[in-house]
């Protein structure tokens, strides 16, 4: 439906399709920088967002995703 939603630099960021399939394009701001980039957990207990998913249905994450740390464990690298 080329709906755009903005995200600002540095503000943690997901998504969750409901229903597929679903296409997500980023623009970003510079140029792609690995180093730059901060992945957190995405069911961290602490952050607490209530994903909805079906009872007994498994998520498909990425590798990335799946590894990512909780947040506790990004705290010396978040920006101030």
């Amino acid at each position: 439906n080329f709906r755009q939603l903005w995200v600002p630099p540095g503000f943690a960021h997901g998504f969750f399709v409901t229903r597929g399939p679903a296409q997500v394009l980023y623009k970003a701001t510079d140029f792609y920088a690995r180093e730059d980039e901060i992945a957190i957990a995405w069911n961290d207990p602490a952050i607490g967002i209530a994903w909805p998913l079906p009872a007994g249905v498994e998520p498909v994450v990425s590798e990335k995703d799946r590894t990512a740390p909780a947040l506790a464990e990004l705290a010396g690298r978040l920006p101030v």
